[in-house]
């Protein structure tokens, strides 16, 4: 082993410990794509895999577990939505299954999630979009962070990754371990927020066109051809649904989201929804357009959902390698400093 590897190894260490892995390096959860096939492929490669739940019942859940645990005995995660209405039943399924961490995604865990999920024995990681927010997390018990920036892939915050790296590292890093995602698509990146002090990263963007993704052909070339620039955030139309945005290739599906927009708000004013019913029919729109690109292959009129890294995925590859390729750049980007 070189001497950078080894140098690589000591800042990831934290992140390793945490994970269980042998790469400080976690899969970011991305429904329809983060189901058992390239959730156990990257585990089996020395990364963290984690399976997006999404919309999914606690019964199919239950089974993707149960799947994943058949083609990996390595560490993996799983991805909760904490606006799920089964939510408690969700983390039931994970406890049952003696899941060892979860990652709860959507802001704020309702009250009673965070006992309920630690008592499992599980560890839990959450989101953080701004350094109060972290705060908050942290007084509240949460066991790691993931921050991610505007340059992801999905719902997306407003700020982004390196600015957030640079603002909630310092006073969160030394009390819990923290990840850094978003637009992360090379080592040299990797190895630049382990030494600002972040426990490993997250990378989601990277590995849908692993082999091993179930991604439809169509979605896979549509992330190759892309290029940085291709991949949008989704505007706001109505300052009263609060909408979170999405950053995805620009596409026919951009105005399909626009109609659905009015159409909730137009519910919201004829008072035939509620605010948190409008916030799901949101969220299962997104879902449903997801699946239409990812399972379907309809890239046109589904959403290809990416993050700004798509310029740096060039070609179909095992998930072993794209896990290989980014250490092996960072343990050069670390030998080059060190020179």
């Amino acid at each position: 082993m070189t001497s950078s590897h080894t140098r690589l190894d000591a800042l990831m260490h934290r992140g390793t410990d945490f994970l269980g892995t042998r790469y400080a390096i976690m899969a970011g959860a991305m429904s329809w794509v983060s189901e058992r096939n390239l959730v156990s492929a990257i585990s089996n490669a020395g990364g963290f895999g984690v399976i997006a739940c999404g919309a999914m019942t606690p019964e199919l859940l239950d089974t993707e577990i149960a799947a994943t645990k058949a083609m990996t005995d390595k560490p993996f995660g799983v991805n909760l939505i904490t606006m799920h209405p089964a939510l408690n039943d969700l983390i039931e399924v994970c406890a049952r299954h003696n899941v060892g961490h979860v990652v709860l995604a959507g802001g704020l865990p309702p009250a009673g999630a965070i006992d309920r999920i630690k008592g499992s024995g599980a560890k839990l990681v959450c989101f953080a979009p701004a350094l109060s927010l972290a705060k908050k997390l942290v007084r509240s018990g949460i066991d790691a962070l993931v921050i991610e920036g505007n340059e992801a892939g999905g719902h997306i915050g407003p700020v982004s990754t390196s600015i957030l790296a640079q603002e909630i590292l310092p006073d969160i890093a030394p009390l819990i371990p923290v990840f850094v995602a978003g637009g992360i698509g090379r080592g040299e990146a990797i190895a630049g927020y382990l030494e600002m002090g972040a426990a490993g990263v997250q990378l989601g963007t990277r590995f849908v066109c692993a082999t091993e993704s179930i991604a439809h052909p169509n979605f896979k070339k549509a992330f190759i051809r892309a290029s940085a620039r291709d991949a949008v955030a989704s505007v706001q139309l109505d300052a009263r649904l609060p909408v979170i945005p999405v950053r995805a290739l620009r596409n026919a599906s951009t105005e399909l989201f626009t109609a659905k927009q009015r159409e909730v708000a137009g519910h919201l004013d004829e008072k035939r929804l509620e605010m948190l019913e409008a916030q799901l029919q949101i969220e299962h729109y997104w879902a449903g357009a997801l699946r239409r690109a990812v399972v379907d292959g309809d890239v046109e009129n589904g959403s290809v959902m990416a993050g700004q890294s798509v310029g740096m995925v060039k070609r179909e590859e095992p998930a072993a390698d794209i896990l290989g390729t980014l250490v092996a750049e960072a343990a050069t980007a670390l030998e080059k400093r060190a020179a």
